[in-house]
């Protein structure tokens, strides 16, 4: 039985875990780099859930209880009753490689572990644990407490009962899962970050300036949001990221990276988190940055 779940980093992916965790009673634990980002968390994650009560979503005391139920730290430590660790650092291989190796001598021999990786190999992650078997994906969308949908993703060595303890978790957070073969990017990035990676092609080749690109989309083919607005929400450099897994792994020039992404990102154009990115979000509206 699952009762208390451990999420390492409090981020955009993080907080929002451990915000929906907490809410469906469990206990959770976070842990991350310093106790200045800590609290920063903590802050969005109660920023966020005022919001939920003004939009009429939880009560005010699902609210206070929910934000009992979570407590922060620094230590590795601090995971060893929990029976799930959710690892949602940056989407970089080698920080969640070192990650793990320090994670898994402090916890129980049965607790389970799962990364919330975007794009990168179960099967490799899972290696630099003391338990593939109890290893596997757990990719959540953004924002985590909106998104009702979770990628499931077994490494060469996940077992059938980690398998299904995850899956019976993220149905009991409300989400409808989808189980992914282990291969670059999984199902929602093969298909959607090629997607965008193209419409930046696009504007980087004149063929639309931001607002057309972002309107065609929007209008021609009904998505909610433009593929370049897209990009900012997700922020370029996981962008990248997730591009730079496909080339590599699947070694097809139709994945590389347009350019125009890679002189974004190296700019510090990130998107919505540093305010500039295929838009400028300092003032009430967007405004496009080419």
């Amino acid at each position: 039985m699952i009762a208390t779940i451990g999420v390492i980093g409090v981020g955009q992916m993080g907080g929002g875990i451990a915000q929906v965790c907490a809410l469906h009673e469990y206990s959770v634990k976070i842990l991350d780099i310093t106790q200045d980002v800590l609290d920063s968390g903590l802050a969005n994650i109660s920023h966020d859930f005022v919001r939920q009560c003004e939009r009429g979503v939880i009560t005010t005391t699902e609210m206070s209880t929910a934000l009992d139920r979570i407590s922060v730290g620094l230590d590795y430590s601090m995971f060893a009753d929990c029976d799930v660790i959710i690892e949602a650092a940056s989407e970089n291989e080698l920080i969640k490689q070192k990650i793990l190796k320090a994670l898994t001598p402090n916890l129980k021999a049965d607790a389970l572990v799962v990364s919330n990786t975007s794009s990168i190999s179960i099967t490799r992650l899972a290696a630099h644990t003391d338990r593939p078997e109890r290893f596997m994906g757990m990719h959540f969308m953004y924002p985590v407490p909106r998104m009702e949908f979770v990628e499931l993703i077994r490494g060469l060595a996940t077992n059938d009962m980690t398998y299904e303890a995850i899956f019976s978790l993220a149905e009991a957070l409300g989400k409808t899962v989808a189980e992914a073969r282990d291969f670059p990017a999984f199902i929602i990035n093969r298909i959607l970050l090629p997607m965008i990676n193209e419409a930046i092609y696009a504007l980087h080749e004149n063929v639309g300036d931001i607002e057309s690109i972002d309107i065609a989309l929007r209008m021609g083919a009904n998505h909610p949001m433009g593929p370049l607005e897209l990009a900012d929400f997700i922020g370029l450099d996981t962008c990248l990221a997730v591009m730079r897994v496909l080339h590599d792994g699947l070694g097809d020039s139709k994945y590389r990276p347009c350019p125009l992404l890679v002189m974004y990102v190296e700019a510090g154009w990130l998107g919505r988190k540093t305010s500039r990115g295929f838009y400028d979000y300092s003032g009430v509206t967007p405004v496009p940055t080419r």
